[in-house]
Parts: structure tokens; C-alpha cells; sequence
């Protein structure tokens, strides 16, 4: 019964809020308790917060969800748990939600709510609309850094910021080449309505562009006279290479091995792109904190 109620909230899903992290890591303050600790308390809000979103989304598609050979499995479409039991889950994460934001300043506050504005209003609309669907995800993952940011009083760089949209670009218009894929070879799979505003070419012109974005944003940012007057160093630069690696890594997956339709399966299966994480992070906080 408890692992039914953690399907539906996607708890695995929440890897994805850890870039409410990314402000923490580059502020310097990683180390420092207080400012840790409001920022995993940032992180538990938008877990609850996407949760609450899979859940209305879930709802949404109930019926659609049916014909699908994987999603009618989940619990809402399976019938394991009832609409009247979401609608609960739903009501006590609103709750919950509520809260918890009165103890943080307002420009958290807006970001959060601005985050589940924008999510409710892609459950209905804009996940129908074509390009616009994955700037939508693009910009839930911007969200979450600026919300990292502002509720420890940070600055972030700009290019940190477009390295993240890119990011979220890039993985959104994979999953959508790995859709358009399984559409292509099964003339009998269900797909989303707005695939058939995208094609194979398209889609993969688009990942070009989003994969160059984030690998010059990044690069830009490790050399910029902001970044090397902040951290006293020019050695963030060495980090390129493994973000680098990780994008062309993600790539492979996708193109050759066509898994690009699950990135929350990919960071906790692939033992590549772990490694690539875990050593980007090490070498990252050796850098920063000057530990080298």
C-alpha cells in the first residue's frame, strides 16, 4: 500500500530538485550548517511541491494513461489507488506545502508558487503546444536555481543560469527523440498529441543547439572574470571536461542504445554518468573550497 503512494508521488523523480543545490555548491557556503540547512529545507518544499504536480497530472490523464503500454501501470490508471485517494494526497501536500513556505522570505515564496503555476498550466495546455513544452520544463529547472539562490540571499551568475535552461532543454528534447522513436517503430503506440508536430530531424537539430548551449554556457562561466575574481582561480575550467563527457555520454544513451526517454533511470543505472557526477562534484568542491 506504502509503495503504491510513493509511485504516485514519484519519489525518484525528486533527484531532479537537487538543483536547488547548484547556488549552495558555487556560493561557497556549502559547509556552513545554517545555510545548508535552509536549503534542504528548500529542496523537501519542491519535493513535495513536484510531487503535487504528478499527482494533478496523473489525474489529467487518467483515461490516456490506460492505453499506454508502461503508464497504465501506475497507480491511478491501474486502479489501485482511487481518484478520491489522489485528491487526498493532493489536498495534504497543498497543506503541508503551506505550511512550510511561511518560513522562508517571499521571493522564495513567489518561485515556489510560480513553479506550480507554471506546472499545472503545462498539465493542461502547454504540453500540447509544440517547442513551448520543453522551454516549459526548461524553465521548471530554472525556477528551482533561482529558488536556491534567493532563499540564502545569493547572487548566481547568469551563465549558471543558462547552463541549467540548456541543460533542461537537452534533456527534454531527448526524451522527445526517444518518444518520436518508439512512435516510428510501432505504428500502434500511443504517443503525446504534440509529437506529431515534431519529427525525428527536428528533434535532433534542437538536442545540437541545446548540447552546444550548455557546454559554451558552462565554459563561459568557469572563465568569466566573475566566477575567477569569486573562487581566486582559473581551475573551475578543468570541470568542462566532464560536463562535456556527461552531455556526449547522455547522447550515446540515447542515439545508439535509445534510452534518453527516462533521464531518472539513467543517473541512478548508468555507471558512466554516476561516475562522471560524483567526480565532477568531488573535483568541483576541491576547487571551490580550495581544498586543492
Amino acid at each position: 500500500m506504502i509503495l503504491n503512494y510513493l509511485k504516485l508521488l514519484r519519489v525518484p523523480q525528486w533527484i531532479k530538485n537537487f538543483f536547488v543545490f547548484v547556488p549552495l555548491l558555487f556560493s561557497q557556503h556549502l559547509f556552513d550548517e545554517d545555510y545548508f540547512a535552509t536549503t534542504l529545507l528548500a529542496f523537501v518544499v519542491f519535493c513535495l511541491s513536484s510531487s503535487l504536480i504528478y499527482v494533478i497530472n496523473d489525474l489529467i490523464d487518467i483515461e490516456a494513461d490506460k492505453a499506454h503500454p508502461t503508464k497504465k501501470n501506475r497507480p491511478l490508471p491501474s486502479g489501485v489507488i482511487s481518484k478520491r485517494s489522489a485528491l487526498i494526497v493532493a489536498a495534504v501536500l497543498t497543506a503541508v506545502i503551506g505550511i512550510l513556505l511561511p518560513q522562508f522570505n517571499k521571493e522564495f515564496f513567489y518561485f515556489v508558487t510560480a513553479f506550480i503555476i507554471l506546472n499545472i498550466i503545462y498539465s493542461f495546455w502547454f504540453k500540447h503546444i509544440v517547442i513551448l513544452d520543453v522551454f516549459s520544463i526548461a524553465a521548471g529547472f530554472s525556477i528551482r536555481v533561482l529558488a536556491g539562490a534567493v532563499v540564502i540571499s545569493v547572487p548566481i551568475s547568469s551563465w549558471l543560469i543558462l547552463t541549467t535552461m540548456f541543460i533542461s532543454l537537452f534533456l527534454g528534447v531527448m526524451k522527445r527523440h526517444s518518444e518520436l522513436i518508439l512512435v516510428a517503430e510501432s505504428e500502434n503506440a500511443p504517443s503525446r498529441k504534440v509529437l506529431s508536430q515534431y519529427s525525428l530531424n527536428f528533434a535532433d537539430q534542437m538536442a545540437t543547439v541545446a548540447a552546444a548551449g550548455v557546454i559554451i554556457c558552462y565554459a563561459l562561466y568557469t572563465v568569466s572574470e566573475r566566477t575567477v575574481s569569486a573562487f581566486e582561480t582559473e581551475n573551475l575550467i578543468y570541470t568542462t571536461p566532464f560536463v562535456v563527457y556527461g552531455i556526449f555520454r547522455f547522447m550515446y544513451l540515447e542515439y545508439i542504445s535509445n534510452k534518453g526517454d527516462n533521464t531518472t533511470k539513467i543517473v541512478f543505472t548508468d555507471l558512466q554518468i554516476i561516475l562522471t557526477v560524483i567526480i565532477y562534484t568531488i573535483t568541483t568542491v576541491l576547487i571551490i573550497y580550495k581544498i586543492i
